[in-house]
């Protein structure tokens, strides 16, 4: 059983036996009776409710976040877990940047100077954090769980990073446990934001208070992920300078790795010998940027402006992101303009 969203499902697990497929949504215990392995995206809910009585073994999930998955219950049933985290880091962070620079050609600011501060440096943080030192922006990094690993020296604290010029999150959806995210950005410390900040949540709903959000000034705010998918809150919809139905990651890249990592998984799951063929689908032509700069030429590159206008009527929020236009990243193009890289 996949999610229909899954990016080439046909074309990459076909040879593991017959493909049934399914809206995430969709996919119940009912729908599971007949199936050995299961990969989802982020809206189905795998728990002890969806694969009870099932003969699942392997379940993938083929995005970078894993709240919407019972690990313990899967552990504690001897079912194998695949996930794809990282597969989209880069995506998000060119989102990030392409916002960052929109903000700056509308706002009249220079990003040279400019303060970031980075909640959360995984996967995605650390690429951010590269692109945006490239672009003369200074990176203040909060992370207490590698900070706890690798000591403070390249960290800061919380209630720093919240007094940045732009403030992004980009941690996992945690509900417990010392590093808890859940309501992070909470009435005890949005004081901490200043009047003209931007902020901007690339991560999950859930990590910034809405309730306190929508009514905390701030000079712009730039929300992908939001809490009650998709019933978003329109006070904060039609606040933000950016409203996307969660498509920060969605590029062709992020969703083809995101496939290919679970591929490889369950290859190595089953003992079956990888097929060469499929980690070269995406090679798309090498394509020509002519302007020389980096708003026009980001905005030629992927205007997220559409995504922002295709849901300003909120009932489209969950057909877009179903059917989410073709997006390449920064690497199948040609600029004029020398944009940030991973230096990876």
């Amino acid at each position: 059983m996949i999610d229909d969203a899954v990016w080439g499902f046909d074309q990459i697990f076909s040879e593991f036996g017959e493909v049934v497929t399914l809206p995430g949504r969709q996919i119940s215990n009912e729908s599971l009776q007949d199936c050995d392995a299961l990969i989802v995206r982020s809206r189905t809910r795998v728990d002890e409710e969806l694969l009870r009585n099932s003969k699942i073994q392997f379940v993938g999930s083929t995005v970078a976040g894993l709240d919407h998955i019972d690990q313990l219950y899967l552990e504690d049933n001897a079912i194998t877990l695949s996930s794809a985290q990282g597969c989209n880091a880069n995506a998000v962070a060119e989102y990030v940047i392409s916002a960052i620079a929109n903000l700056s050609h509308d706002y009249n600011f220079k990003l040279s100077g400019r303060t970031l501060g980075i909640i959360g440096v995984g996967n995605v943080g650390r690429r951010l954090d590269l692109k945006a030192k490239q672009l003369g922006i200074k990176t203040l990094l909060n992370d207490p769980p590698r900070e706890s690993r690798e000591g403070s020296e390249h960290f800061v604290s919380l209630e720093e990073a919240l007094g940045a010029d732009i403030v992004t999150f980009h941690t996992p959806l945690t509900f417990s446990g010392i590093y808890s995210t859940h309501n992070l950005l909470n009435s005890h410390n949005f004081n901490h934001i200043k009047k003209d900040a931007i902020i901007i949540n690339a991560a999950r709903g859930g990590i910034i208070n809405e309730l306190i959000w929508k009514i905390t000034p701030t000079k712009a705010n730039i929300i992908d992920c939001w809490e009650n998918e998709p019933n978003i809150n329109p006070t904060l919809q039609k606040s933000a300078y950016w409203a996307t139905p969660h498509i920060a990651g969605h590029s062709i890249d992020a969703k083809f790795m995101g496939s290919f990592m679970i591929y490889k998984e369950l290859c190595k799951s089953l003992k079956k010998p990888m097929n060469d063929k499929i980690e070269s689908l995406i090679n798309p032509e090498l394509r020509l940027i002519n302007d020389e700069n980096l708003h026009d030429t980001l905005n030629s590159i992927y205007s997220f402006r559409d995504d922002n206008e295709a849901i300003k009527d909120i009932s489209n929020f969950e057909n877009y992101r179903r059917n989410y236009p073709e997006r390449f990243e920064w690497k199948h193009f040609e600029t004029q303009f020398e944009l940030p890289n991973n230096n990876d």
